[in-house]
């Protein structure tokens, strides 16, 4: 169910609150983040250009995405994702906690 890689990604958690969990996660090329679900919906943000590879557990998809652009997912998922890129990657990514303390 995960991707073989030669080392994991590394996530920095940037904050961590009632509300949301930012974390940056850093990958070198062929890295992965290793089997995970998500416990809230989450958004990530691009910081570089990548091709992430995605497995669900039974398939795998790469997309490619440039710096800045971003997409979100509902709670639930389950994947393990990686660095599909020939040059190290990085996304940041905000899991919503609790979308009624987010100021408005």
């Amino acid at each position: 169910m995960a991707f073989k890689c030669t080392e994991p990604a590394v996530p920095t958690l940037q904050q961590d609150d009632e509300a949301v969990r930012i974390t940056r996660w850093d990958f070198a090329p062929g890295a992965a983040t290793g089997w995970h679900r998500h416990g809230w919906p989450y958004f990530v943000v691009l910081v570089t250009d990548a091709v992430l590879r995605l497995h669900d557990g039974t398939n795998e998809t790469s997309v490619t995405l440039k710096a800045g652009q971003s997409y979100g997912r509902p709670s639930g998922v389950e994947h393990d994702v990686a660095n599909g890129s020939p040059h190290p990657i990085a996304f940041v990514e905000i899991e919503i906690k609790r979308p009624d303390l987010l100021p408005r």
